[in-house]
């Protein structure tokens, strides 16, 4: 065990000083009700990563529990079969609402950065601290093509590369 931890930490170091600097502008909302946050969300479109490559039907369920912490559960559909990764969330820093903390193993807690939010609460643009992760949420299973523009451009805006985003089937 002693051998598994020393190997984890190493990764994270040396991923830590392989990181490239931000290139975009990841600035979070500067308001979040985290109360209609909660709820399903459907993905819309993500940039590629490992942990859902190849997922189709992908759903992210936030509750709030009664200690203040989130229940995360993401579940999507991989060669036909149905798989669910539970883990749980936090706002570490009540001034900054915006900038959630999610973990899905034991302690190791990654950036879930609000970018943008729909004042009524039916589309997200989520990413983090690096450039690497990008996500479009919704609240039902298809955005209008009108707010997919808006939301696109302001992603370009922002630096993102919207070339790499991969759309989801649901």
């Amino acid at each position: 065990m002693k051998k598994i931890m020393l190997f984890l930490l190493s990764l994270m170091c040396l991923g830590g000083c392989a990181d490239e600097p931000v290139t975009v502008d990841n600035t979070t909302v500067r308001q979040l009700d985290l109360k209609r946050f909660m709820g399903r969300w459907y993905e819309i479109a993500r940039y590629d990563h490992k942990f859902e490559r190849g997922m189709t039907n992908v759903t992210a369920t936030y509750t709030l529990l009664d200690n203040g912490r989130i229940e995360v559960v993401n579940e999507g559909l991989k060669d036909g079969k149905r798989k669910t990764a539970n883990g749980k969330g936090k706002l570490p820093d009540a001034s900054e609402p915006g900038k959630l903390k999610v973990a899905f193993f034991l302690w190791f807690y990654a950036d879930y950065y609000v970018l943008d939010i729909a004042p009524d609460y039916s589309y997200a643009l989520v990413g983090s601290s690096s450039d690497k992760y990008l996500w479009i949420m919704s609240r039902t299973k298809a955005l209008p093509q009108s707010v997919l523009t808006g939301l696109l451009d302001n992603l370009r805006r922002r630096g993102y590369d919207t070339t790499k985003l991969i759309w989801v089937r649901q």
